[in-house]
């Protein structure tokens, strides 16, 4: 089921764990294409940052030196990904617990056992599959929300699908909230729990589709539905020693179907929580060969 509406309730309940309301007000501009939050000065940043969104100097300030630690290291190329990182208000989606390492380069615990991954894998895979406005992703593994709010800024057809179920309901809600507060881009993400390996195919195909849990394989489905030309990326490999790849599927004049394989760390490993499978209404086990 597609899921747009306020949750109540114990998701509702769950909230209270994450970080409280930070903006000091709704958000005054709304979102559009067009928003160009300043990008070679930090001062300029912050006071456009609280201006245009209402939001807290101090975590602007942790976002706008997160962002220059990025481009450095060159995990954001193209204008469009760095001013989609600029808008993103990472703190919102940590545990409150976590505020004060939100802009941090690691992983995060956000309960339920799995994180938040950290700035640089977000940024790196969001640059990787080079979303164009109006072009449909899938997100695998929404977690704690933050990869689909970075992607809704991107464009405007955005699908995730997250695995526990409790989880997908407190992400939703923190959605809803946000919505509420003002931030119209996030009325662009359609959310749903269910088992990401099978995809979201009643919506498909996808022009680019992300996985943010790791698996031994490229599931047969998602490559399925991933449109001819669409790019991928998915962290393959063994349990806690994943590399992340990705994989470009392309159709060639006889209407063969190629898929083409990289790895966009040149070989460095990177762990990701498991891809888990569902049977029945149960997450057991995982998707591993």
């Amino acid at each position: 089921m597609l899921r747009r509406q306020f949750l109540a309730g114990a998701a509702g309940a769950m909230v209270g764990a994450l970080a409280p309301r930070l903006a000091l007000a709704d958000v005054p501009t709304p979102f559009s294409f067009e928003l160009e939050p300043p990008m070679n000065s930090r001062e300029e940043f912050i006071k456009w940052g609280i201006s245009q969104r209402s939001e807290d100097p101090k975590y602007l300030g942790e976002r706008f030196d997160r962002f220059g630690a990025l481009v450095r290291n060159e995990d954001l190329w193209e204008e469009r990904n760095k001013r989609a990182f600029l808008l993103t208000p990472r703190e919102e989606f940590v545990l409150r617990q976590n505020l004060g390492r939100a802009y941090e380069h690691a992983f995060l615990d956000i309960g339920f056992g799995v994180t938040i991954s950290g700035p640089h894998i977000v940024g790196r895979m969001t640059s990787t599959i080079d979303v164009k406005r109006g072009e449909k992703v899938l997100e695998i593994g929404t977690g704690s929300g933050y990869q689909s709010a970075y992607l809704s800024h991107l464009t405007y057809n955005v699908y995730t699908i997250e695995i526990i179920k409790p989880l997908a309901d407190r992400t939703r809600s923190i959605y809803d909230a946000l919505i509420d507060r003002g931030y119209n881009e996030f009325k662009f993400i359609a959310s749903k729990a269910a088992d990401g390996y099978y995809g979201w195919e009643e919506v498909a195909p996808f022009d680019k589709i992300i996985v943010t849990c790791g698996i031994d394989h490229v599931p047969p489905p998602l490559l399925q539905q991933l449109k001819p030309g669409g790019i991928m990326v998915i962290p393959v490999g063994p349990p806690g020693a994943q590399r992340v790849l990705k994989v470009v599927k392309s159709e060639g004049d006889d209407g063969a179907m190629t898929v083409a394989r990289s790895d966009i760390y040149g070989g460095k490993i990177v762990p990701f929580v498991p891809f888990t499978k569902l049977e029945g209404d149960v997450i057991k086990g995982t998707h591993n060969n």
